[in-house]
């Protein structure tokens, strides 16, 4: 734990653990636009349920619940040394390559999410379908599903230019807590700082460092690939106040509760190098952040030694979740610069290993419900629990774990496996709507999870980008690191 950490009240904690994550808040302030589109969605496959014999949903909930108590073993096996540098070469995935058919269809459904969430008057995007609010996380996937759409001949050139342009111009303009850095939440219509909810009054509520690393990196894509938008991006970061964003190495967020703000150390293994990886593009002294070995210990999951971080709720007053999708966006986006393969490996390598045991697929991580509670972190372990799905006031909703349909896809166009075949067709069978692609499946109640959110279909697209240009995206981009307080440019565009 470090030294400076001052965990916030327990009803905050959530903004002080991983990054994206104030969005579950707004998903319940948004449980009313939840409800109005589910009355509006189609019927879709259910899952069918490998087993020897006729049981009811009820049994096969308990027969799994039983085995992934059993799958758990501490100490767990580590990784060697020689296997946890990350590489100075990013990674490059097997069978990356032109689009088929069924992919390009994925990714213009995903597209269909942005359509019809776009605010005209500002270039932001709805973090939920039909809510105008929206954070720096999901606004970066917006970013992502734009450049996205614009390389996968799906918007024609102008319309991405057009709306590049307005977003940048937006995001570089707009108010700031304390005229420092982006609040945490704004009415995406209006460009209000909102608190959660309360989309007509102004509220500054603080920033999330895990949230704005992400957006550096997708500012500086933007920036190294299209020279003509690179002074809109360079203007967004002279926008901010970037100071606070880090101290001692280590990244820093504010939460304002009861009129007070409380400066507190964000992010556990995971989110907090992918994170950190960002601001060190933009020069960040992100060195302790950055350090992926320091806190990490291993517990085995059906027989798979999975990476989780030391600093858990009992210790430092943070969840200490095992995630999917900070180790998708690493990969996909820097080719594991943040974070070492062997740790993806691992944790996929569980989540296969707990559908040969169960018969149920795996693809776990956090995200928007269609149901109270609205948000859960669907994890590997967390706390000293296994496979819990939780939300961030810990408690537990095992019964709504779900596929996540971000996840099935990055994790196929990453590793390109038997298992990930099984997911992604998954996916496409089940997950489909109108609108863009529903968040996911639900495990016990054989049922789609039917949110629409931008980062979801942000991180299919940005998957599927990812397997054409064949390159993670910083290198496609022709970004080069910099060191602290240095200039990082780009190549431009081919």
């Amino acid at each position: 734990m470090n030294s400076d950490f001052e965990p916030p009240p327990k009803s905050w904690s959530i903004l002080s653990s991983v990054g994206g994550v104030v969005t579950a808040v707004m998903a319940i302030a948004g449980l009313n636009f939840l409800s109005q589109y589910l009355s509006r969605t189609s019927p879709v496959q259910k899952l069918e349920i490998s087993t020897s014999q006729t049981v009811s949903s009820t049994s096969v909930a308990e027969s799994v619940a039983r085995l992934d108590a059993q799958s758990v073993v501490l100490q767990g096996t580590p990784i060697d040394q020689n296997q946890l540098t990350a590489s100075h070469v990013p990674y490059i995935a097997s069978g990356v390559g032109a689009l088929t058919v069924q992919e390009k269809a994925i990714a213009s459904s995903a597209w269909l999410y942005f359509q019809h969430n776009w605010n005209d008057q500002t270039g932001l995007v709805n973090s939920v379908d039909g809510f105008t609010s929206v954070t720096m996380w999901d606004q970066a996937a917006a970013i992502a599903a734009l450049v996205s759409a614009k390389e996968l001949n799906i918007v024609p050139r102008a319309e991405f230019e057009l709306k590049m342009g307005k977003m940048l111009k937006t995001l570089a303009s707009m108010p700031l807590y304390k005229e420092e850095l982006p609040n945490k939440v704004y009415n995406s219509k209006t460009l209000l700082p909102v608190n959660y909810g309360q989309l007509e009054k102004r509220e500054e509520i603080g920033w999330s460092a895990l949230d704005l690393g992400r957006m550096a990196i997708w500012l500086k894509i933007i920036g190294a690939k299209y020279p003509q938008l690179r002074p809109d991006t360079e203007a967004v970061w002279k926008h901010w106040q970037v100071k606070r964003l880090v101290k001692n190495g280590q990244m820093y967020g504010t939460s304002a509760v009861q009129g007070k703000e409380q400066y507190n150390q964000e992010g556990r293994l995971g989110y907090e190098n992918y994170a950190a990886y960002g601001l060190k593009l933009w020069g960040l002294d992100v060195k302790q952040a950055s350090d992926y070995q320091s806190h990490t210990a291993f517990v085995n999951l059906y027989g798979q030694g999975v990476p989780y971080d030391q600093r858990d709720y009992a210790n430092s007053g943070a969840n200490n979740y095992v995630l999917s999708e900070p180790y998708i966006l690493d990969g996909i986006e820097t080719g594991f610069q943040a974070l070492p393969k062997a740790y993806a490996d691992r944790i996929l390598a569980a989540q296969a290993a707990r559908y040969q045991a169960t018969k149920q697929l795996t693809a776990v991580t956090e995200d928007n419900l269609d149901r109270s509670p609205y948000f859960v972190y669907s994890s590997l372990f967390v706390n000293g629990k296994p496979w819990a799905t939780i939300t961030d006031t810990r408690q537990q909703y095992n019964d709504l774990r779900f596929l996540s349909a971000k996840a099935a896809i990055g994790w196929h166009v990453l590793y390109n496996t038997t298992y990930t075949h099984q997911l992604f067709d998954f996916v496409q069978t089940n997950l489909k709507s109108n609108q863009g692609w529903y968040n996911g499946f639900y495990e016990s109640l054989g049922q789609p999870n039917r949110t629409l959110t931008a980062n979801n279909n942000g991180v299919i697209l940005e998957s599927l980008l990812y397997k054409q240009v064949g390159q993670p995206l910083t290198v496609w981009a022709g970004i080069r690191e910099c060191g602290g307080g240095g200039e990082c440019g780009g190549r431009g565009e081919s």
